[in-house]
C-alpha cells in the first residue's frame, strides 16, 4: 500500500508562506525557464525574515501552480515541494499527520501512521 501519490491538486501549493528556495534550486529554475537567476528572483520571488521564498499570486497559490495545468516547474521544483507530504512535523507528530491527511488527498486515508513513517524513510 502506497502511502501517498500526489494527484497534482494544488492543496500543498496554497498559501503564502514556506516554499524557501536555496541557490540551487534558484538556478535550476532558472535554467529551466530559460531566464537569468537574477529575473527569476525579481519576479518570483520575495525575501523574508533574510531567506527567499516563491510568491504567491493573486489567488493565493505558488506563482507556478496553475490550476489547469497543475505546477508548471514540477520537474524541477523546490526540494521543499519534493519532500511533501513527508515533512519531519507529519513524521514525527500522528496528530499532524492527521490534519495532513484531511488536507491532501493525495495521502492515503487507509494507510496507518506507522507505515506512512516508515515508508517517509524510503
Amino acid at each position: 500500500m502506497r502511502a501517498f501519490e500526489c494527484k497534482m491538486c494544488g492543496e500543498c501549493c496554497y498559501g503564502k508562506g514556506g516554499i524557501i528556495v536555496e541557490q540551487e534550486e534558484i538556478k535550476r529554475i532558472s535554467r529551466f525557464l530559460g531566464i537569468a537567476p537574477k529575473v527569476f528572483l525579481a519576479r518570483f520571488c520575495e525575501k523574508r525574515n533574510g531567506h527567499l521564498y516563491l510568491g504567491t499570486g493573486p489567488d493565493g497559490f505558488c506563482v507556478f501552480f496553475d490550476r489547469e495545468k497543475a505546477c508548471l516547474i514540477h520537474p524541477v521544483k523546490p526540494d521543499i515541494c519534493s519532500l511533501w507530504p513527508f515533512y519531519p512535523a507529519n513524521v514525527n507528530d500522528k496528530e499532524t499527520w492527521e490534519l495532513a491527511k484531511d488536507a491532501c488527498p493525495g495521502i492515503n486515508p487507509d494507510c496507518s501512521f506507522e507505515e506512512f513513517v516508515r515508508q517517509s524513510k524510503k
